[in-house]
């Protein structure tokens, strides 16, 4: 006899755990919902909030660009969201990274920066890069938390799993993300992938992809989907190509569901804020040689695919693997926890309020540099010293026009004053000023979100898709800057004074 509850008495048990949001932090967590359908949890992740109900061990862990010195963050309370209030105060005047995302299910199976693979990251010795602190800010139940942006070339892996499905063994997996932010590029993915960061065959990895490629398959309409990377192809169902059945995502929160057994796999999809699942396939695995039995081999990546391809991007809060394949019964009542979660977007910005439609000027604050402005000369963006007196040209130069963020409302663009429908974009972390193609890479390249100074003084502007730089000055030309990356401009020397600017009534 299935040791499983029946649909109505999951949803009953959940109903009963979470009639009051007062009472979700006492209250049963997702894992905990698995366990009672016999498919416990062998890992949970999430910066957000604790996913069992008596959970009050470390989220995660951030390392400030100040003296490299780490803390860990957890729940406010037990089963509660996090605390980042915390990681606000440790974090104050630098800027810090995710360097752990813990394991919440007492196995260990915490992630850790992705090393290099078939693919190199962008770090100096091949690993990928460690994601914002503060790049993803959202609310549950009222209460601020951050999720995990992960730019093209950030990664989070283990790869010595213990207790994650093999070969052919049945598993489930679920994530909530940002149906928002994604691209077409491999692979924005969660879930179980190769042990030696290689591409090892068809079948080797079972994970839930987000985005909008069409490379190998594809859903209804022109994406986002969820998908699932079983290596070698992202499969909306059992046809390689297309799967109609499978829809286009329009929820800013999405729950993406996966799971798989012997010859029978399923993906499952909602809005992460409010309803219930809904079923996308539901049926045998591909009949590609090399997916039925699979050869899954047990690791945990996130943000990359199991080769290290490191192209992808997007916003991960939370996410489970379970062993077994859970009913969908189960499923169902996870979904009602996450909407009584009460996900909700916050501001993307502090600091000095820009107004749309205000022309400005971005004055420099590194001493003996603070007569100098953020101006362009053509395409180039450069620092110009400007005063009342300099001629027309040149004050329009160094004046930009406010407007609401292209690629996204929550942040601001800045068009040339002299050039109309121009705009300050980054290209390659170089600073431009180009003509908006209207293409969804160039709006999101010309979108930034501003910020109190990181040395007290103005404003630090990071870049909307790349939330671990910041607009800043180097040898007199623009650049998005990390705080001591790979490149010479990310130089951590005078990094918070290069990266902060006073924000004035513009020249023109």
């Amino acid at each position: 006899m299935s040791s499983r509850p029946s649909f109505d008495g999951a949803r009953a048990l959940a109903v009963a755990f979470l009639s009051s949001a007062s009472l979700v932090a006492a209250a049963a967590g997702p894992c905990d919902l698995y366990a009672s359908g016999g498919t416990p949890c062998i890992a949970a992740h999430s910066t957000t909030r604790a996913l069992y109900g008596a959970f009050t061990g470390s989220l995660y862990q951030v390392k400030r660009g100040s003296d490299n010195t780490t803390t860990n963050i957890a729940p406010l309370a037990a089963g509660g969201v996090a605390n980042a209030g915390s990681q606000d105060q440790f974090c104050a005047s630098t800027t810090c990274l995710i360097t752990i995302i813990y394991d919440q299910s007492g196995r260990g199976n915490h992630l850790t920066q992705a090393p290099k693979g078939a693919f190199s990251g962008p770090e100096s010795n091949g690993a990928d890069n460690l994601a914002s602190a503060i790049g993803a800010p959202v609310t549950l139940n009222g209460q601020k938390a951050y999720g995990v942006f992960v730019s093209p070339g950030t990664g989070y892996r283990n790869n010595a799993v213990k207790g994650s499905a093999t070969g052919d063994a049945p598993e489930g997996m679920y994530a909530v993300l940002d149906g928002t932010h994604y691209n077409g590029a491999c692979c924005f993915d969660y879930g179980n992938a190769e042990t030696n960061n290689l591409d090892t065959g068809n079948g080797h990895m079972e994970a839930i992809y987000y985005g909008d490629s069409t490379t190998w398959g594809s859903g209804a309409g022109s994406g986002p989907w969820i998908m699932a990377d079983l290596e070698n192809g992202l499969f909306s169902g059992a046809n390689p190509k297309n799967n109609a059945g499978d829809p286009s995502i329009t929820s800013r929160f999405v729950t993406a569901v996966i799971k798989g057994g012997p010859n029978k796999w399923a993906i499952r999809g909602a809005n992460g804020a409010s309803g219930s699942l809904s079923t996308y396939y539901n049926g045998a695995r591909p009949t590609v040689a090399g997916y039925n039995p699979m050869s899954k081999e047990g690791a945990i990546i996130l943000g990359i695919g199991g080769d290290n391809s490191v192209g992808g991007q997007g916003t991960f809060y939370e996410g489970v693997m379970t062993t077994g394949y859970p009913s969908d019964a189960t499923e169902n009542a996870v979904q009602d926890n996450i909407v009584a979660a009460k996900y909700a977007t916050t501001s993307l910005t502090s600091g000095s309020a820009l107004s749309v439609g205000s022309s400005i000027s971005l004055r420099l604050t590194t001493p003996n540099f603070d007569t100098r402005y953020l101006a362009h000369t053509a395409a180039a963006v450069n620092t110009q010293v400007v005063t009342s007196s300099s001629s027309t040209a040149l004050k329009q130069q160094a004046s930009w026009t406010v407007r609401a963020g292209l690629g996204n409302g929550g942040c601001f663009s800045f068009e040339s004053k002299d050039t109309a429908g121009s705009f300050l974009r980054h290209n390659n972390f170089e600073l431009k000023v180009n003509a908006n193609d209207g293409s969804k890479g160039f709006k999101e390249d010309a979108t930034f979100c501003p910020q109190m100074g990181l040395n007290g003084q103005g404003s630090s502007i990071r870049a909307w898709g790349y939330p671990t730089r910041f607009i800043r000055h180097y040898i007199n030309a623009g650049y998005i800057a990390s705080n001591g990356g790979v490149h010479a401009f990310d130089a951590a020397s005078s990094f918070n004074n290069d990266a902060s600017f006073v924000v004035g009534t513009g020249f023109a």
